[in-house]
């Protein structure tokens, strides 16, 4: 069964122009299928989703060495050459993903990504997909 995905490139170009220095926003599954973008081409989109997609997986990983974790990933932060990478968990099975410029106020993209997950989170989440026909 095709499921209908509402358009959320309109909301993550929002977040996008109201942070200086934001690059790239996507939304992606947790099995690092893109859901929406801005401010990028589909490929690399595609090719961010997709390395989002391990990323949270080895976040999940580490997490459940801490004594009273679930094991799930809230957030990544990666400190680059040139920018900063950021990665949020975004509803069961979504994540959002943003990629800046070095100059970036981390904090605001950090207030801007969480009040964007607050608002349409629901909106985000991704059902997991079943191989074969449906029952």
């Amino acid at each position: 069964m095709i499921q209908h995905r509402p358009n959320l490139d309109w909301m993550l170009k929002d977040l996008a122009e109201s942070v200086p220095q934001t690059r790239h926003v996507i939304v992606l599954s947790a099995d690092g299928l893109r859901m929406g973008a801005h401010g990028t081409d589909t490929d690399t989109a595609d090719r961010l989703a997709a390395a989002c997609a391990g990323l949270q997986s080895l976040a999940g990983a580490v997490a459940v060495e801490l004594p009273h974790s679930d094991g799930k990933m809230r957030m990544v932060v990666i400190e680059l050459d040139g920018g900063f990478f950021y990665l949020m968990a975004a509803g069961a099975g979504a994540y959002l993903a943003v990629l800046t410029d070095e100059g970036v106020d981390a904090g605001l993209i950090g207030a801007r990504m969480r009040d964007l997950v607050a608002r349409i989170g629901q909106h985000l989440t991704s059902p997991p997909r079943h191989d074969g026909p449906a029952a």
